[in-house]
């Protein structure tokens, strides 16, 4: 039986510079998809799969995502003495105890394998998640919690996976397919953003994984690869040559891209639709949008 997953780690040291001048003075992660920041998505799910350890890999200037997690003594006096006992319960998410956020620094940006790196002592001998903020993903059952459940089964290296268009291979790490199971695929090889035509699938890897600790072994030994960065693509593939299992996990449920302008907005739709309070002004201005565009036409 696998050993069990309770740890992870949220790369979030980058400087966000697809959403300057937002993201001067406020980090990506606590940019806000309608009321909760991209964070705050990102621990709820991990909470749902029984992470227990939150390993934040941040850089210089994050100061506001470590305030985020803390106690708000002011505030919380404030909504009690007025009685706003809901919101009370709201702030209670967001606060996490002493002890189960870690923070440590990545001093030079070179790539998610050297961000995972940074934190191997935290790791040591375990197994480990990593969950990359920046996606999104709606689903009945948080795609964690489902890549844990099968993990449970398999054991091994496990990363989320999505078809994507085949123009669209040389934005992602591509899954070279071994066994095809349908929700689960036995993979034989990864490609870090291979041009279209050398793409050995339409399967992407998508910004969950649960890991060996020897990925992190295979790290140590990396040299630069794609971009100049270290890739943990790399370090994954380096488990199939030294005979350990990796498999993809279709997940159920739709990804959005909050890294990019498009893919937030599209986000802040959809959740916005799903929302019992807001979901019928949304869609009523909706329409009056798509109205007066056609009319436009």
């Amino acid at each position: 039986m696998a050993k069990k997953v309770t740890k992870a780690i949220f790369p979030v040291a980058g400087l966000g510079t697809r959403f300057l001048p937002a993201t001067k003075s406020v980090p990506k992660e606590i940019m806000t998809l309608v009321d909760r920041p991209l964070i705050q998505y990102a621990i709820d799910e991990a909470r749902a799969a029984g992470i227990k350890e939150f390993i934040f890999v941040t850089s210089r200037g994050k100061g506001a995502l470590e305030d985020y997690f803390d106690h708000a003594p002011v505030l919380e006096q404030e909504l009690r003495s007025k009685g706003k006992t809901e919101l009370l319960e709201t702030l209670k998410n967001t606060n996490m105890d002493s002890g189960a956020i870690a923070y440590i620094r990545q001093h030079k940006a070179l790539g998610l394998g050297h961000a995972v790196w940074c934190a191997r002592r935290l790791i040591g001998n375990e197994p480990f998640a990593v969950i990359l903020p920046d996606d999104v993903i709606a689903a009945e059952k948080p795609c964690l919690q489902q890549m844990v459940e099968a993990y449970n089964e398999t054991g091994g290296n496990m990363v989320a996976a999505m078809e994507v268009h085949p123009e669209r291979s040389s934005s992602y790490g591509m899954l070279d397919v071994d066994d095809d199971q349908g929700e689960l695929v036995k993979i034989r090889g990864m490609v870090e953003k291979p041009k279209t035509e050398d793409a050995p699938s339409n399967l992407a890897v998508i910004g969950r994984y649960i890991l060996s600790p020897n990925v992190l072994k295979n790290l140590n030994q990396l040299k630069s690869g794609s971009g100049g960065e270290i890739q943990l693509t790399d370090a994954i593939a380096a488990e199939l040559t030294q005979g350990h299992d990796v498999y993809g996990y279709r997940f159920k449920g739709q990804r959005f891209d909050c890294g990019s302008k498009s893919g937030f907005l599209q986000a802040t739709v959809s959740f916005g639709l799903a929302r019992d309070e807001l979901r019928d002004d949304l869609y009523a201005y909706l329409q009056d949008v798509m109205m007066i565009d056609k009319a436009a036409q």
